[in-house]
This record gives C-alpha cells, structure tokens and sequence, in this order.
C-alpha cells in the first residue's frame, strides 16, 4: 500500500492544487515586485506589473530568469529578504561561472525538508528506517537536503557525505541501513566496492536508494538495482529552487512528481521560449511559489524533459516530469546532430558495459571527433587484441545505431577511469566553440 508524508496535499485534485498555485503565485508576484529590484526592473522592461498577473494562466507574461541573470546579480541582487531574516546559504559548483548564492529564511528549509521527507516516504522510510546520506555536505544541497527530510520522517540519519568508501561500507552493513542516498555514479562504485569485498545482494542491508544530481539512465538504474538487490529512485532537484525534492519518484516509476504546491512547472520551446502544450518535449521552467530568501519566477533550468497530469497508480496527483533526457547546455552537437550522454551509456548498459566511460570530443580539420573511452570490467578484461577489436567494433556499431554518428572507442582497463564520488565528469569538450 502506497504511503504518502502530506496525504492531504499528495493526493490534492486538480482544482485543489490550482487553487492553491493561483493564491501562492500572486503573492509571491508581490513579494518579488517589493523586494528583489533586479526583477521588478525585468518586469518593468517587459511592462508587467503584479495587477497583470490574475493567475496561473498569465504566469507567461512574466520575465524568465537565467543562470546568467543569477550570475550577473551576485550575490545579493536576487534575494529576497534582508540578510538578517536568512538562516543558510547553498552554493552552485560554479564550474562555469561566478557561482551561484541562495539565500533561505528558516521557513524556506521547513517546507525544502518537507519535500524531501516526500520522497523518503514514497520509497518506503519510516519511523523504523536507517537513512545513510552519502551526498556531499557543506555548500551542495544534497547532503543537506535529504538530512532534512529523513529528519522529518523520524528516520535515524547517518550523515556520511561523499568518500571514504570503506567506511561507507562498514556502515551500511554495521548500522543495518535501509536506505542510501548519494549520486547514481556513487552508488554504482559503492556496488562494485562491495562485489570486490565479496558481498552479494544479499549480504547489503539496503532495500532502497535515492539517487540524484546528475543524469542517469534506465538501463544504469537496473544495473544498480540489481547489484545492491534494492529499488532505486530518482529525484530532482536545483540549488536555485532549494535543492533536491522539487521533483521525486514514487513506487510507479513512471515519472517524478513535482511538489506543485511548492513549484509551477512549464515546458518552452528553449529556442522561442513559447510555452508548450503538455507531453511536449521542451526546456523545463520553475517558478517558486513560497520560498522567500531566493524567490525565482519563471527559471529557465535548461533540463529538457516531458510534463504529464496523467493519473499515477501511486495515488497522487501532482504533475509527473520525465527523466531529463539531457540539457540543452550539455547537449553536444556533432557533426550536426544532437547528442546527449544518457543514449551513449544506454548502448554501453544495454552491451553489458559498467556506467563508467568518458566521452571526448574535438575538432580535427574544421570537422568533429567523437571519442568514447569504455571501461572493461574484471571479467571481460583481455590482453587479446582480436577479441578487444571484436568488442569496439560492436560499441561502434550499436553508437552508430543510437546516434546515426561513427565514433571512436576505446575499451581501457578496469578502475583506469577515474572514479567520482561526487557527480561524475562525463564530457571533455576540447572543440574551441566560443
């Protein structure tokens, strides 16, 4: 039997939840109006005031947010609330940029861990649960955001952050942990750890794992179930719009439900910005409606994914998100084709490959290379140069099925890739693009 942290709000009908994104839009339209300047000016710019906005159906007339508005106004620019009325800060990795500063009033993080304390509960914690928390801590929202929820549910939290895998380990089996949660990446290492220590399934504790912060497949997700013999769930989350639990995954699997009590999701075209119907695939956009110490309307993400109403057989009612299929920031364009790292890991699961790979693209003579570097388990290793060309060249064929591209590949030996305990480096784009 499915269970749900807020009953009340999870199973809220349509009418319900628009009713209540319709009052918390408004005034958080006004609050954003009074106290952030940066976006009353963008407001102003486009000739919208707070009187314009009605409801949910005119949340299109409002400005979007960017990463490079967030950047531009470091660090205070978007806050909004005094510093004085503020109780945390998070930051973004900011590989590519000034990074990124959100504020959180003490309200902001009781509603941030009652989200996560959703997603717990809809993969099976209880009172009675060990919850490990192998996320990173510190300025990264995950390790953070997921204490809080397991907190909330009552759940014993082991605050383990990322690294250290033996120790992980020790815990897991020692403190009989239930649940686990860190990144795909991390849990699929802590897997391989464990078979090199000869443990089974069957030997691990865990019956479910969280998983987040970067892209996954399905096939990298039954991969996981399989070797720690748990159900794994996603979840979704953005520094700019609390962290992890925006969006999570319950029992069905068919889809994260986002907290629309919290957050108004839509669709654009990312090239128009023209807001699409659903079950159309486009960029994905979040309004926050009730955090105060950062409040964005209308973020652009650059996740591209799916929205669907359609009725879950979990029982709740909040709109559902596909899994990214990528972003249209880390989407690569080769040779003129669009390409994301999720359909190269699905060809390499699907042929038997661990999640561990890289993918390396140039300019060689004004035209594109693609180089896909694919670690070999203990089992498949071979210093026989016939069967290691037999291998690449079924890689390149299922690549060139998948992608319409010839590639590169390289099969390396096991652990020659370097392991990630955080999110893992996928991509190495050495093309001068800009």
């Amino acid at each position: 039997m499915e269970r749900y942290f807020q009953p009340d709000i999870e199973t809220a009908s349509r009418e319900q939840l628009t009713e209540i994104q319709n009052e918390k839009l408004l005034k958080q339209v006004k609050h954003v109006w009074d106290n952030v300047p940066y976006y009353r000016k963008k407001m102003e710019e486009k000739g919208v005031t707070p009187d314009d906005i009605k409801s949910i159906d005119d949340l299109h007339k409002l400005p979007f947010l960017s990463k490079a508005d967030l950047r531009e106004a470091y660090p205070y620019g978007l806050a909004g609330v005094p510093m004085k009325d503020c109780v945390r800060i998070h930051s973004t990795s900011g590989t590519t940029g000034k990074r990124v500063v959100a504020f959180y009033t003490q309200e902001d993080i009781d509603l941030w861990s009652d989200c996560t304390a959703r997603a717990l509960v809809a993969a099976g914690a209880t009172k009675e649960d060990v919850v490990q928390v192998s996320y990173g801590y510190g300025l990264f929202t995950g390790g953070a955001g997921l204490d809080g929820g397991s907190h909330k549910v009552g759940c014993l939290t082991v605050p383990m952050s990322s690294g250290n895998t033996e120790r992980q380990v020790m815990f897991i089996k020692d403190l009989n942990v239930s649940i686990l949660c860190c990144t795909p990446s991390y849990a699929a290492y802590l897997a391989e750890s464990m078979k090199e220590m000869g443990m089974t399934p069957d030997d691990i504790p865990l019956k479910a794992g969280i998983f987040g912060a970067e892209a996954w497949s399905e096939e990298m997700r039954q991969d996981i179930e399989k070797s720690l013999g748990i159900k794994a769930y996603d979840i979704y989350g953005l520094t700019e719009l609390s962290g992890p639990g925006v969006a999570f995954e319950c029992s069905a699997q068919q889809g994260m439900h986002i907290n629309e009590d919290h957050f108004i999701a839509e669709i654009i075209d990312p090239d128009t910005g023209e807001v699409l119907p659903e079950g159309s695939q486009g960029e994905l956009v979040f309004s926050s409606l009730d955090k105060k110490g950062f409040p964005l309307l209308r973020y652009r993400t650059k996740d591209i994914c799916v929205l669907t109403k359609e009725k879950c057989a979990c029982g709740r009612t909040h709109v559902r998100m596909a899994k990214p299929r990528g972003r249209s920031d880390d989407m690569l364009i080769i040779r003129g084709v669009n390409v994301f790292p999720s359909q190269i890991e699905t060809v390499l699961l699907n042929l038997g490959y661990p999640a561990n790979y890289q993918i390396i693209v140039d300019r060689v003579n004004n035209t594109d290379t693609l180089d896909v570097h694919v670690e070999m388990t203990q089992e498949m290793f071979t210093d026989k140069m016939s069967e290691v060309t037999k291998r690449q060249k079924e890689i390149v064929a299922g690549l060139k099925s998948m992608l319409g591209l010839k590639a590169t590949v390289t099969l390396v030996a096991p652990k020659s890739i370097t392991r990630s305990e955080g999110k893992a480096v996928r991509v190495i784009d050495n093309r001068k693009l800009y």
